[in-house]
């Protein structure tokens, strides 16, 4: 019997466990009585990608009598993964190609376990909610009929074999799963878009467009989250598609709850119960969506 939802998590910047979501899905399911049997969760891991590069370099400097070694740690791995992802990104095997891939395989391996028409939700911490939108767009630009500068949409039949594990060509099917056509929410916490866009023209700080019919965008930021932003007020378009919510991420201890009050707050936001309740009322509203074709909206398809 296959589930009814498909959820799919994505990691933020730093140094990353492959067991990050462990937390996360154990809250959710204490919250949400249903999970089991409704529910199908997939796992995006991407820093396998970055990791072993930034655990040598973080090696040769930690013996250098530096000050602040866990904030110079977390902010090496962070930036890393940010300049990584954005180095030679137009490369077919670079880490901005290959996170695409680790993206793809993982909402695949959900396209196994929902019928034809199951909605699937994301959530996505910090650098992961630019991953999964630079995805999406990238995916819509082919699908208008243009080729993006960088990623798997440049010839996604190029990276079939790195993406599913039976050697065949995607089907059609298995193509508009892929496109997001089948997300219905997505709830980004900690999202550093705005990093990453400050320096465009306005012209050029575009965001997706909605990949079905009834998505919808949910942006949890706490105020001393100096990496986590609003998206709204980067301009109309924005505005129009995501919904900004100012939250006090601060775990579940008394030491979180002091550490919320900083901006150490980017890391607690999946202990937190508003991000649990908010993901847990993304997935029972996307159980009762209807997986459709998004709006008639010509796609901006400028660098």
């Amino acid at each position: 019997m296959p589930s009814r939802i498909g959820l799919l998590t994505i990691h933020g910047m730093g140094e990353t466990s492959e067991t990050y979501y462990q937390g996360l899905l154990k809250a959710l399911k204490s919250a949400m009585d249903e999970f089991d049997g409704t529910v199908a969760p997939a796992h995006v891991y991407y820093q396998k990608i970055l990791q072993d590069n930034e655990d040598t370099v973080w090696e040769r400097m930690k013996g250098e009598g530096l000050n602040y070694k866990d904030l110079r740690k977390f902010l090496l791995y962070g930036f890393a993964d940010a300049a990584g992802l954005e180095t030679r990104k137009e490369d077919p095997e670079s880490p901005y190609a290959l996170a695409q891939v680790e993206v793809a395989r993982q909402l695949l391996s959900l396209h196994s376990m929902l019928p034809p028409k199951g909605p699937v939700v994301v959530i996505a911490q910090s650098l992961g909610g630019q991953v999964f939108s630079s995805y999406l767009y990238d995916a819509q630009k082919s699908n208008a009929g243009v080729m993006p500068s960088a990623g798997i949409w440049k010839d996604i039949h190029r990276y079939s074999s790195l993406i599913k594990d039976d050697g065949k060509d995607f089907t059609e099917a298995e193509i508009a799963f892929l496109s997001g056509r089948n997300v219905v929410g997505l709830l980004t916490t900690g999202c550093n878009i705005p990093i990453f866009v400050a320096a465009h023209k306005e012209m050029h700080i575009v965001p997706i467009e909605k990949p079905s019919a009834q998505f919808d965008w949910i942006n949890l930021y706490d105020q001393d989250d100096v990496l986590g932003w609003p998206l709204g007020p980067l301009n109309d378009r924005y505005q129009a598609l995501v919904v900004d919510k100012k939250i006090n991420a601060n775990g579940r201890g008394p030491i979180e709850y002091i550490l919320g009050a900083t901006p150490q707050s980017h890391t607690l936001y999946w202990d937190d119960k508003d991000v649990i309740h908010a993901l847990r009322d993304m997935l029972r509203e996307g159980v009762n969506k209807v997986v459709g074709a998004p709006a008639d909206v010509e796609l901006d398809v400028g660098d």
